[in-house]
């Protein structure tokens, strides 16, 4: 999921630097989408594992 995330990441930045419109602001918005998504699952997981007893793996 995170490759989708920097995929419409890079989409999105070349679209603000033509500017957002049509596709372009679709991109943008489902990059913002799943970037959120993403850190949510983030924070539920290290929150989970912390509940568990377990440390990160480094």
């Amino acid at each position: 999921m995170l490759n989708w995330a920097l995929t419409f990441f890079i989409v999105a930045i070349i679209a603000a630097i033509l500017g957002f419109s049509g596709i372009a602001g679709a991109a943008a918005s489902i990059a913002k989408i799943i970037f959120f998504i993403f850190v949510v699952l983030l924070v539920i997981s290290l929150i989970s594992n912390a509940i568990r007893g377990k440390s990160p793996k480094l």
